[in-house]
């Protein structure tokens, strides 16, 4: 991104990972009004408002997302970014995520309390085993996470958030 470029959105994301070393992902419709237009994967989370902290932003979007509330200290620091240019349809310009790792003995996935669109979009969760995740041929966001997950669980934690390649 050049000094003058300025993200169209920043976004927050957070890799929980359970005591069974399995990650949550949300799965989403590529356009709702078409299922026949396929699926994705990808972690909870989501835009940054104004003013917001990423941490804030990340514990608030996994509340809403998922049911499960932490506190934005609880997140640490981020464990991973990736950054580049789309075109989303609902958005163009450049695009930029940063992820957050929790650790999390269990949880039930509840989302009454996503946004509209939210649920627009929502087509379901599933708490994915790193070698099932290793090898799906369905799409996941963000592109190399099977790789930094087996990092995390073992308790290595990045001294920089590794970057992650875009998946656009």
């Amino acid at each position: 991104m050049s000094a003058q470029e300025s993200a169209r959105r920043e976004s927050a994301r957070v890799l929980v990972t359970d005591a069974q070393d399995r990650v949550l992902l949300l799965r989403f419709w590529v356009d709702p009004r078409d299922p026949g237009s396929g699926h994705g994967w990808a972690t909870p989370g989501g835009g940054i408002e104004p003013g917001e902290s990423p941490a804030r932003a990340a514990a608030r979007e996994l509340r809403e997302e998922t049911g499960l509330s932490v506190a934005p200290d609880a997140l640490g620091r981020p464990v991973a970014e990736t950054a580049g240019h789309a075109d989303l349809g609902w958005a163009a310009g450049y695009f930029r995520d940063v992820f957050f790792h929790l650790r999390v003995r269990a949880h039930r996935v509840d989302v009454t309390g996503q946004e509209e669109h939210e649920r627009t979009y929502h087509a379901g969760h599933r708490w994915w085993p790193l070698p099932d995740l290793a090898t799906t041929a369905d799409t996941v966001y963000p592109l190399g996470l099977a790789a930094l997950l087996t990092t995390l669980v073992t308790g290595r934690t990045p001294a920089e958030p590794v970057r992650l390649p875009w998946h656009h």
